[in-house]
């Protein structure tokens, strides 16, 4: 079996250290940097391994397949032609997709794989096509949201490790499902982080909110970009799964003519037209820039999709009043800020931002852009977990306010995105938590927290303690709450749109320019109008009347019961805090 490692850091010798036998490693005379040894065919999977660079402490492999005892441990063969798969993927793209982020660690009680994919029916009632599973890379500790990973071609063993990855993927495949998963390409660590010994993966060019950027352009950076392609690839190979989201695209500090961005776009398509099936990059990007999913032919990155936070911001503020931090930029005017991303994507389009003190973003093109390249949603991991105490909009929006926020989501232009309970208004929490096992780095991250909220007035015994057990705890969905009311009904809301947006063509069109939007910012209404879809949503307390025109409507669904108008058309009373959803007659 061919051990192989690139440790260009390397001296004199590198030695491989396999189930506690050394071994000598030799220079490979056509790579610069890389070492290699030759062991005999019997190495069996899950057979510990390591690295010692010039006689220095075994170090686990920069591409390890498994992380048995955690990061800073031995690596471990795996077999990957070792797992029978059953079910094929399923082939959805995202034309027509309705995804759900998911966090394996809080989405059930034991927070493992495996007790996910024993809830994934759940899913396929609901109707949703794609789980968003975020990072699966290994982390110290055992609960963590996981974007401190290192070690990016592994799986974090507490959730079962990359056998149950592979469980977990063809299950979702068997019952219909597409499976994408959240990767993070901008830092790694700080804790556990083997890397540096080896070889120049980051650099002092570039300085990031973690430290040292990432190396995507400095001496050293082709095998960097390698060493991410390579992980990026053997997610959608050896696991089989169906799309990638790229974690703060715009944080990746990349000065080269083709910038890495362009490259994994181009590798990921490649693989698709070997593999016969879709595969797809969702990027997140605070650049409002649409060369982001401009395909590269065009000039731009060629990603396949990005999240729209503007969209977000936009509702949340119309939904709640908020003014604080970014959602200053979209206060003033919230349904106008609200239907210009409805219809034009980024509220962000060359004005100017007061968060940011200056202009940005660039405008896209109604007529070439395609709606579906962008995800709309009304919460995410982000903006509920970076809140100082988690709370979700159902913390103190009313049933109906949340029915207004999926209607606006699940039957707008975007690809819907819903974050796990937020389908039935789900009232526990999401907070930040972490379980590092460093206890200068876990009591820095606790006073970080709590400094950086007491800042903007809160209490430090009032922003939970990342490291206390019970705040990963608090965080686990309730799944008794379906059961009852009001979260029963909301559910039921949830699969009627989703089930609507199936069946209504016009409701997943990606034609941004037939988007057609009216709204009254003092009465708080809003309404579109989708080919022969019409969609109302009265933000007020009190009753709106939308005038919807000479043509006539019939209720395809409504939150409170409506009389839509007859063939003469007219106006529409929605009451209060309340949605419907009409077809044109």
């Amino acid at each position: 079996m061919l051990f192989e490692v690139w440790a260009p850091h390397a001296h004199e010798r590198v030695e491989l250290e396999l189930e506690g036998a050394r071994h000598p490693m030799e220079r490979d005379p056509l790579r610069d940097g890389w070492w290699t040894a030759t062991v005999g065919d019997g190495v069996p999977d899950g057979a510990r391994y390591g690295f010692s660079l010039d006689g220095g402490p075994v170090l686990p492999d920069p591409r390890s397949r498994r992380q048995p005892d955690g990061p800073d441990g031995r690596s471990a063969v795996v077999d990957h032609a070792a797992h029978a798969w059953r079910n094929e993927p399923p082939g959805h793209g995202l034309r027509g997709a309705v995804l759900y982020e998911l966090h394996v660690g809080t989405y059930t009680p034991e927070g493992t794989l495996d007790a996910a994919a024993e809830r994934l029916d759940h899913l396929v009632r609901l109707g949703v096509t794609h789980v968003e599973l975020m990072p699966l890379c290994p982390f110290p500790g055992r609960h963590g949201w996981g974007y401190e990973g290192v070690s990016l071609w592994a799986v974090h063993e507490p959730y079962g490790g990359p056998a149950a990855l592979k469980r977990f993927v063809d299950t979702a495949h068997g019952l219909g499902l597409g499976v994408v998963l959240d990767v993070v390409h901008n830092h790694l660590g700080p804790s556990g982080n083997h890397l540096p010994p080896f070889g120049p993966y980051f650099t002092d060019t570039h300085h990031t909110p973690w430290g040292a950027a990432v190396n995507l352009d400095a001496p050293g950076s082709d095998e960097v970009r390698a060493f991410l392609l390579g992980s990026a690839l053997a997610w959608l190979r050896d696991y089989r799964i169906d799309g990638l989201r790229l974690d703060a695209v715009h944080a990746l500090a990349d000065t080269r003519a083709l910038t890495f961005l362009e490259e994994l776009s181009a590798a990921v398509d490649e693989l698709a037209a070997q593999q016969g099936r879709e595969h797809f990059l969702i990027a997140e990007s605070d650049l409002c820039d649409p060369r982001t999913t401009t395909p590269r032919e065009e000039g731009g990155l060629g990603l396949h999709a990005q999240w729209n936070d503007d969209f977000h911001h936009a509702l949340h503020t119309a939904l709640t009043g908020e003014t604080q931090g970014y959602y200053a930029d979209f206060a003033r005017a919230p349904l106008a800020a609200l239907a210009k991303t409805l219809g034009g994507v980024f509220f962000h389009d060359g004005t100017f931002s007061t968060f940011r003190g200056r202009t940005h973003g660039r405008p896209v093109d109604p007529e070439r852009t395609r709606a579906h390249r962008f995800l709309g949603y009304a919460q995410t991991h982000d903006q509920i977990g970076n809140r100082a105490q988690g709370d979700r909009l159902s913390a103190s929006l009313s049933p109906g306010l949340l029915a207004c926020a999926a209607t606006l989501v699940l039957t707008g232009p975007f690809t819907p995105m819903l974050f796990m309970g937020e389908e039935w208004g789900a009232r526990t929490p999401w907070q930040f938590f972490t379980d590092h096992t460093d206890p200068e780095l876990a009591e820095a991250v606790r006073r970080g927290r709590r400094r950086e909220f007491a800042a903007h007035g809160w209490k430090e015994e009032d922003v939970p303690d990342p490291q206390d057990p019970a705040t990963r705890d608090r965080s686990c969905l309730d799944w008794t709450e379906p059961e009852r009311e009001p979260h029963a009904r909301l559910l039921d809301w949830s699969r009627q749109l989703i089930a609507l947006r199936a069946a209504q063509p016009d409701l997943t069109d990606p034609d941004l320019a037939a988007v057609h939007v009216t709204y009254d910012e003092e009465a708080r209404w809003i309404a579109y109008r989708r080919g022969d879809v019409r969609v109302a949503v009265n933000l007020a307390d009190r009753p709106a009347r939308i005038p919807l025109g000479p043509d006539g409507s019939r209720v395809l669904a409504a939150w409170e019961p409506v009389r839509a108008p007859g063939p003469e058309g007219g106006e529409l009373v929605v009451p209060a805090e309340s949605c419907v959803v009409l077809a044109v007659l």
